[in-house]
């Protein structure tokens, strides 16, 4: 059975898996849906089209499922869908999708919310990111998996963040940010591969080397890009991490954070 606390409204509708928490004075809208054992803290609202899968977390004070901040917005039935084991903290805000995006944001599993972060609406994230505390998503951006970015970080409507790279606090995103790599800056410029990041997930030294010569080529050799990109396809063969940080930058469509 869940447990849901005597001044909680859950709306109508509402459809709870078992051993679901829902505290003091928060308000559940009458279209979520939400996946057992997750936990909601006092003063919390969810509304909206908005789907939650099991074990997520969510502390006071956050704003889940609340109209997209897009003028464009018109009361379309977009949604927001967030996966498992997702810790969503205090002031946190999450916004669906618009008609001019796919209808849909899209949360994956053990992400890291924390304090005041923005999701803006038509936002996609993969799993195993942290967005620190203040960190502002603008409407569109994609986040791949194991992404840190830092405190008070600004991302740009569009925006593309690749597997692993870390984004230092402060800094203000206009572009791509490749994979395995570090940013930081207003606006933010590279500053190398994000080595530590890649040993704590258990990349090999053989990995890591291929990354770092792919990384001189593209960004540090003066070629062209497309030059860059063919050169290391022919230097590095069969290295997938190599493979997925060309076709990245080849596929960029705001262009690559320099």
């Amino acid at each position: 059975m869940s447990k849901i606390h005597a001044t909680a409204f859950v709306g109508p509708g509402a459809e709870l898996e078992e051993d679901v928490e829902v505290g003091a004075y928060s308000v559940i809208g009458p279209q979520v849906k939400i996946g057992k054992g997750t936990r909601i803290r006092s003063h919390v609202v969810i509304e909206g089209n908005t789907t939650l899968g099991q074990g997520n977390l969510i502390l006071q004070f956050a704003s889940v499922g609340s109209v997209p901040q897009d003028l464009k917005y018109r009361g379309e039935d977009s949604r927001l869908i967030i996966g498992n084991h997702n810790t969503i903290r205090e002031f946190v805000s999450l916004n669906p999708g618009t008609a001019g995006g796919g209808m849909v944001t899209r949360i994956g599993d053990h992400n890291l919310l924390m304090m005041y972060c923005h999701i803006a609406h038509d936002c996609i994230l993969g799993g195993h990111n942290i967005v620190a505390n203040g960190a502002t998503l603008g409407g569109h951006v994609v986040i791949e998996d194991y992404v840190i970015v830092g405190g008070l970080v600004g991302i740009h409507q569009f925006v593309k963040v690749g597997t692993s790279a870390i984004l230092g606090a402060g800094s203000m995103v206009s572009k791509d940010i490749p994979p395995y790599c570090t940013a930081t800056g207003d606006r933010a410029r590279l500053r190398g591969l994000n080595l530590e990041g890649l040993r704590r997930r258990g990349f090999t030294k053989v990995q890591i080397e291929g990354l770092k010569k792919a990384y001189r080529i593209i960004f540090q050799s003066g070629l062209k890009v497309r030059d860059a990109l063919k050169k290391v396809k022919e230097e590095i063969p069969n290295s997938p991490e190599v493979e997925h940080l060309n076709l990245f930058v080849e596929n960029s469509q705001r262009g690559i954070c320099r």
